[in-house]
């Protein structure tokens, strides 16, 4: 049977270039959206409420997937409320698509909080989790939506018979719009704002992660990932750490995003502000410069994600994760982080989300 894809979130990070990968292997690729329009060749669109069952059975009507990726979720105040909105969705997607007894593989993509703890408790009191993280580390004794996540997908398979696969990721990188965890975007803008106002590209995290050694996630990687765990037998009912396969430090990596950009920059200091403090107040003045240059997205907050920038370089510590078990199992694929950067901040100029720099 031929392999037919339903991405969960196909207008997000992940699920973006997840759809492209899928499309360029010739898969049958479905991409669902609570609202957003996915303008991509080839991808079926569809667009339904995952907590809305009535909304997933008509949108999914006609649709028999072999391979489902959840690459979806919603951000509410507290964790609780997280884990009861992220669990059901998953819940009810899976519920819908149960009888009809199609699918074969489901794969989930959460991220290191799995190790790290929750938003509201995130490397809080003194917690030191041990690094690099490893996917044996036990589950933490904290509530965390992605074990809720993981629970609902572990329930459904052993109820409807399919294998599952887990992606646990590390700041993904990566071009999206009105995405609620878009470091790579939201760095771009900020040294797009320092660019046009002549202030210097200033470090706002802590000094553990300014010299400590860190990884991310390159989409275009998650996306191989994804591909390659749902097509290899010995991947399945397994969870794994992803990455782009190096490992940098941010004293080094700041700079060459400074000079990429043409600014000058400033490293930690203590005492430093937080990016959501310095891109506080900045609307009127992306506007305006999105007025100047012509660009795609005069709307700061549909851009950057500040917030979510801060938690990631603001931590006590410095973190990687450990790629051996994805290794061991065959997957081979490797990413160099400055151009996955590059490569982004390339895109987003091409396509006018931010205005061109010299030379580039």
């Amino acid at each position: 049977m031929k392999n037919t894809a339903l991405i969960v979130g196909a207008s997000g990070i992940s699920g973006n270039n997840l759809a492209r990968e899928l499309l360029e292997q010739d898969w049958t690729t479905y991409g669902l959206t609570r609202s957003s329009t996915v303008a991509l060749e080839g991808l079926h669109s569809l667009k339904a409420d995952l907590l809305d069952m009535d909304s997933l059975r008509t949108a999914l009507a006609d649709v028999r997937p072999t391979h489902v990726f959840f690459t979806a979720w919603m951000r509410k105040d507290t964790e609780a409320e997280n884990i009861e909105v992220n669990a059901a969705m998953v819940r009810n997607l899976l519920e819908v698509l149960s009888p009809k007894g199609s699918v074969r593989h489901v794969a989930l993509v959460t991220g290191l909080k799995h190790y790290l703890g929750p938003f509201e408790a995130y490397t809080q009191d003194g917690f030191q989790p041990e690094t690099p993280v490893r996917t044996e580390h036990p589950r933490l004794p904290l509530p965390n939506f992605y074990y809720a996540q993981e629970d609902e997908v572990f329930a459904a398979a052993e109820r409807d018979g399919f294998t599952w696969s887990v992606h646990r990721s590390h700041t993904v990188i990566g071009k999206a719009v009105g995405n609620l965890m878009n470091m790579g975007t939201t760095l771009a803008v900020y040294a797009s704002l320092c660019r046009a106002t002549g202030e210097p590209f200033t470090w706002p995290g802590s000094e553990a992660q300014w010299s400590g050694l860190s990884d991310v996630t390159d989409a275009r990687i998650l996306a191989k990932h994804f591909l390659w765990a749902a097509t290899t037998p010995a991947a399945g009912n397994e969870a794994f750490n992803i990455v782009n396969g190096d490992v940098f430090r941010w004293s080094w990596l700041w700079k060459q995003l400074a000079e990429y950009f043409g600014v000058a920059y400033r490293g930690y200091e203590a005492g430093n502000r937080s990016l959501e403090e310095m891109m506080e107040g900045q609307d009127a003045a992306w506007r305006k410069l999105a007025r100047e240059k012509g660009l795609a997205e005069p709307q700061l907050d549909r851009l950057a994600s500040p917030w979510h920038t801060d938690l990631d370089l603001g931590r006590p510590i410095e973190v990687m994760t450990d790629m051996s078990k994805s290794r061991k199992l065959g997957f081979t694929a490797y990413q160099d982080t400055r151009e996955s950067f590059f490569d982004l901040f390339d895109t987003l100029q091409r396509e006018g989300f931010i205005p061109t720099v010299a030379g580039r």
